[in-house]
């Protein structure tokens, strides 16, 4: 089978602005194709192309996604999992990797002697059991050590096993550039081949989800599971001074597309998209 040509699958992308109306021109290669008296051998053949096309596309994306998420956890269950958990329990002491997770037992710690402070107020606790809330205190302490330190093993071997799944991602990249290649005329074919309405649809949601007024609570969550999922320090100056940029910087680049591309090979979708915006 021929592989797909990619200057024919990408030209709705570059397509030039012409004094013809691009609704007209297309109906004029209708005409033409219609007339042709090889029109339907190549709408075989074309029809065998779409089909590769999508096969190879949809079989490339499971490889992306499966391939980093089976190495992720593979590596993190048979092999981090005992070699951290070894030298992590050597060393008795290291608790906490960051002063976030200590800001965290603290609060936790705390609150919980304010909840036996408040039972022992309104009766629930006798007051002069001292030894027996001492006890429940170290206890405490105890169970939030333990968990602290749990996660502070899980965030050294997220670290190492997301690495791992960065390189077999950019390996798989590299290795298959035609399957690459493939896979991204394939999205952008799908884009641009989208009704004006679709088009408009997807932008708005795209911008409302991450670039929306109502984005920078979202953004915060997101940011600080990463952060915690790594065990870096959860910095608010780093978290507000992120959600101050980052989406600007992404609106503005996705304004730079609709401005660049979209409306040149689809004036209609922009002007659905102001519209519905407005």
């Amino acid at each position: 089978m021929k592989y797909w040509n990619l200057k024919k699958i990408n030209q709705l992308a570059f397509e030039k602005t012409s004094i013809i109306p691009n609704s007209m021109s297309k109906l004029f290669d209708r005409f033409k194709q219609e007339l042709n008296p090889n029109a339907e051998v190549e709408a075989i053949e074309e029809f065998k192309v779409a089909k590769y096309q999508t096969l190879t596309s949809v079989r490339y994306i499971l490889i992306l996604l499966v391939m980093p998420i089976l190495v992720n956890q593979v590596s993190k269950t048979f092999i981090l999992n005992p070699l951290v958990n070894h030298f992590w329990n050597k060393n008795s002491s290291q608790i906490f990797i960051n002063h976030s997770q200590e800001e965290r037992a603290f609060a936790d710690l705390q609150r919980f002697e304010e909840k036996l402070h408040f039972e022992i107020l309104i009766g629930q606790l006798d007051p002069s059991s001292l030894d027996l809330t001492q006890k429940k205190i170290s206890d405490k302490a105890l169970e939030i050590a333990l968990e602290y330190s749990e996660e502070s093993a899980s965030a050294i071997k997220n670290i190492i096993a997301d690495l791992m799944s960065i390189i077999i991602f950019a390996s798989t990249l590299i290795i298959n550039k035609r399957q690459f290649s493939i896979l991204r005329s394939f999205i952008s074919e799908s884009i641009y081949g989208l009704s004006d309405t679709a088009k408009a649809f997807l932008i708005i949601l795209f911008t409302d989800i991450f670039v929306g007024f109502h984005s920078p609570h979202g953004w915060e969550i997101v940011i600080e599971a990463i952060l915690r999922h790594l065990g870096l320090p959860e910095s608010r100056d780093f978290i507000f001074i992120f959600i101050s940029t980052f989406p600007v910087i992404l609106d503005t680049i996705f304004k730079y597309w609709i401005f660049r591309y979209l409306n040149k090979i689809s004036p209609s979708a922009v002007a659905t998209y102001h519209n519905m915006n407005e």
